[in-house]
C-alpha cells in the first residue's frame, strides 16, 4: 500500500521533496553566506530564467507544446513593471528640466507633451501586479485558441510563436515615443518610495524573487500530480486517443501555454527589479531559443531540473562572455547539442540514470531499480 501511495503522490515523491529542500537551502542559505553582494544578483538574474525554464517544462515538457516565443511574455511582464517604475521615477520633481515635466524622459525627447492613455493605469502598483498576470495571460490565450482551435501545432506553431517574438520586437523599437526604442526603459529608481539600488535592497529583492519562484515549483509540482498533469502528458503522447476519448485537447494545451507564459511574465517582472531596465533585446527571437536551451539543458521532463539549467547556462555564459566575448555564443551552442545528443533527458536526466537509483539504495537499502524501467514513470505522474 506504500508504494502505490508513492507511485501517484499527490503533490510530491520523497526524492522531489529531497531536491526542494536542497534547492531551498543552496538558494536562502549557502548563496547568501557564500558570495557578495553583486555575484548574489547575478544569481538573481539568472533565476528570473528560472520562471521561463518552470513554465516550458509545463508545456513543453508534459503538454509537448514546444514554444520558441518565451521572450514575448518575460518581455510583457518585464515591461509592466518598467512601466510603474518609470512613472515613479518620473515625477514632476525628478523631471522639472524637461520640456514636459511628469513624463518619461524619452517621451519628452520625443515631442510627446502628456502621457499616453495606455500608461495613465500604472500609476498603481495594484494594477501593475495585475496586469503582469493578465496581460500575457490573455494574450496567451488569444494566440493559443486561435492556434489549437485550428489544430496548429508542432512545428508549425513554434515557427509562429518565433514570428511573433519577432514582429513585438519590431513594434518597440519602432515606437520609440512609446516604448524607449532600442534603448528600452532605464533609470529604475525607487519601487514606492524605496529606493531599489542599494546593496541591501537587491539582497531583500533576491529573498522576494525566491519566495515567489517557490510559489511557482508548488503550483507546478500540482499540476504535474494532479489528473490535469497525467492529461498533458497523455495528450503528448497520443493526441488523438485523448480526443478520441472525450476530452478537449485544444483547451488543455491553451491552459498550458497560459500557464508557461504566465511564469515567464513573473520571470520578467523580478528581472526588471533586479537589474534596473528592460529593452527589446530579451523579447526577440535569440533569448526566447536560449530559454528553450536553459530547459533542455537542465531536463524538460524535470521541474528542479530546468531550475538547475537555467542557473547552470547562464553561469556558464557569463564565465563564457567575461573570458571569451566572442566564442561564447558557439560555447553555449556546442553545450546544448552536447547535452542532447548524450542525455536527452538532460541534466535531470543524468542524474535519474546515474545517480538516484545509488541515492535511493542508501536511503532504503533496496535494490536500485534501473532507469530504462523508471526514466519516464518518474518524469511524468502515473495514468
Amino acid at each position: 500500500m506504500t508504494s502505490k501511495v508513492n507511485d501517484n503522490p499527490r503533490f510530491a515523491t520523497r526524492s522531489e521533496i529531497l531536491g526542494i529542500i536542497v534547492l531551498a537551502l543552496l538558494l536562502v542559505v549557502v548563496l547568501p553566506l557564500t558570495v557578495d553582494v553583486f555575484r548574489l544578483n547575478l544569481v538573481a538574474k539568472y533565476l528570473t530564467y528560472s520562471f521561463v525554464a518552470l513554465g516550458l517544462v509545463i508545456c513543453w515538457g508534459y503538454g509537448g507544446i514546444l514554444s520558441l516565443g518565451q521572450g514575448v511574455f518575460f518581455g510583457l511582464g518585464g515591461y509592466c513593471m518598467a512601466m510603474f517604475l518609470k512613472l515613479e521615477a518620473s515625477s514632476v520633481a525628478n523631471t522639472k528640466i524637461q520640456s514636459t515635466p511628469g513624463i518619461p524622459d524619452f517621451m519628452d525627447w520625443n515631442q510627446i507633451t502628456a502621457l499616453p492613455w495606455l500608461w495613465q493605469p500604472f500609476h498603481s502598483l495594484t494594477f501593475t501586479v495585475l496586469a503582469i498576470i493578465f496581460v500575457p495571460g490573455i494574450f496567451a490565450l488569444i494566440i493559443g485558441a486561435a492556434m489549437f482551435k485550428r489544430r496548429v501545432g508542432g512545428t508549425y506553431f513554434a515557427i509562429i510563436t518565433q514570428a511573433i517574438a519577432a514582429i513585438l520586437t519590431i513594434l518597440i523599437v519602432g515606437q520609440q515615443g512609446y516604448t524607449g526604442g532600442i534603448n528600452g526603459i532605464t533609470d529604475l529608481r525607487t519601487l514606492k518610495g524605496w529606493d531599489i539600488r542599494p546593496d541591501h535592497a537587491k539582497v531583500i529583492l533576491y529573498f522576494f524573487e525566491v519566495g515567489c519562484l517557490f510559489v511557482c515549483i508548488f503550483i507546478a509540482q500540482f499540476i504535474r500530480h494532479s489528473k490535469l498533469g497525467r492529461i498533458l502528458v497523455a495528450m503528448r503522447e497520443k493526441e488523438d486517443r485523448v480526443r478520441f476519448s472525450g476530452y478537449s485537447v485544444a483547451n488543455f494545451k491553451v491552459f498550458a501555454f497560459c500557464v508557461a507564459s504566465i511564469f515567464a511574465a513573473i520571470g520578467g517582472a523580478m528581472f526588471v527589479l533586479n537589474v534596473g531596465f528592460m529593452s527589446p533585446s530579451f523579447v526577440g527571437i535569440v533569448p526566447s531559443i536560449e530559454m528553450v536551451i536553459y530547459t533542455a539543458v537542465g531536463g524538460r521532463l524535470s521541474i528542479l531540473g530546468a531550475i538547475y539549467g537555467a542557473l547552470l547556462v547562464n553561469y556558464a555564459k557569463t564565465s563564457l562572455s567575461e573570458s571569451f566575448p566572442e566564442l561564447w555564443l558557439f560555447g553555449l551552442g556546442a553545450l546544448f547539442i552536447a547535452v542532447v545528443m548524450a542525455f536527452p533527458n538532460g541534466l535531470a536526466g543524468l542524474w535519474s540514470d546515474y545517480v538516484q537509483p545509488y541515492v535511493d539504495r542508501l536511503i532504503s537499502g533496496r535494490k536500485p531499480k534501473s532507469w530504462s524501467n523508471t526514466s519516464v514513470a518518474d518524469s511524468a505522474p502515473a495514468e
